[in-house]
């Protein structure tokens, strides 16, 4: 009897078993499907997540680390518990928890210097919205994923990615009693106040419209020289103005400089990088030139917009924008 029992239960509990699993797969998909949606759709500029709280964590991480930066101790409670943004920035950027310790260790003072700043971003979020409440208004089909603040290793200012807007607080720290002695020269270029964090977000919201990424160099300077100039439209001005007041009286000489390697893959003096004399990404300016040429003879603006975020022919574009014909 007992085996007669088992054997006619065996098959009810194994279809009862498979029909609960497939209807929690089921249910798992469709929470990860709005998950993805919920922002990946949003297109209410005052319903963006600002997110700020990795910058709480990690204060309060390197408090606990001690004077020696135990790198475990950052990863337990500033890396493992930190949101999306601190995930997708850890790839390439802080890449570990011992590699962001010796960062901080290399850069103490500047690090402990840039408390305040950060400190001050979680207060910035109603300004940080009138540029995508601009956007919005300039280009309805706009797209608003989360922003992220985190604190890096000192290695980028912030990115678009598919989880959203991540911005490295840490490099806009910088105030008239920032000890520099441990920054190095493209330190000294690349951080800024704490102040130009708007036009940052603006900047990388922009990439996160675009469907297009390098190649050419002339394709990198529009992709990074639009996100510029459309980022300036919105928040009132750019990340770039100190290469912007290098390079506006050289204009002429630059443009042909760039013309000669523009349809070649490498950019060395002009994107990620400088040549002796000259500040970092001139790429950013001529692409914003170039940009903006694009977008002054539109008769539509709005179709512009749309152009600028679906270049398919850099050359085309770089045509169609009557920049060249300045210097015939």
């Amino acid at each position: 009897m007992k085996s007669t029992v088992l054997h006619l239960m065996q098959p009810f509990t194994h279809q009862a078993v498979c029909k609960s699993m497939k209807k929690h797969t089921l249910l798992l998909i469709v929470t990860l499907l709005m998950a993805i949606c919920s922002y990946a759709q949003n297109k209410d500029p005052l319903a963006t997540e600002i997110v700020t709280t990795d910058l709480d964590r990690f204060w309060k991480a390197l408090d606990k680390a001690g004077p020696d930066i135990n790198p475990d101790v950052l990863d337990e409670l500033y890396l493992t518990p930190g949101s999306k943004g601190i995930k997708g920035f850890t790839k390439g950027r802080i890449k570990n928890a011992q590699y962001l310790a010796e960062v901080i260790k290399a850069h103490t003072n500047y690090y402990h210097s840039i408390k305040p700043s950060t400190d001050s971003i979680a207060g910035m979020k109603d300004q940080i919205r009138l540029s995508l409440v601009k956007l919005k208004e300039l280009y309805p089909k706009v797209i608003f994923p989360p922003v992220y603040f985190v604190i890096g290793a000192l290695s980028s200012g912030g990115t678009s990615s598919k989880d959203g807007l991540i911005i490295g607080a840490e490099m806009y720290g910088r105030t008239a009693s920032t000890p520099t002695e441990e920054l190095d020269p493209w330190l000294l270029t690349v951080i800024k106040p704490v102040n130009e964090v708007p036009h940052i977000v603006a900047h990388e919201l922009i990439h996160f419209q675009q469907d297009y990424d390098g190649g050419t160099l002339l394709a990198a300077s529009i992709k990074e020289g639009s996100a510029d100039f459309l980022a300036e439209l919105i928040s009132g001005r750019h990340i770039n103005q100190h290469v912007h007041e290098f390079a506006d009286p050289h204009e002429k000489e630059l443009w042909l400089e760039f013309r000669a390697k523009m349809n070649e893959k490498d950019y060395t003096g002009w994107l990620y990088s400088s040549v002796k004399g000259r500040p970092n990404d001139l790429g950013y300016w001529m692409g914003y030139k170039i940009t903006k040429a694009y977008y002054d003879q539109a008769l539509d603006k709005q179709v512009a917009i749309d152009e600028i975020f679906h270049i398919k022919d850099f050359n085309k574009f770089l045509d169609q924008s009557g920049y060249a014909k300045k210097f015939e």
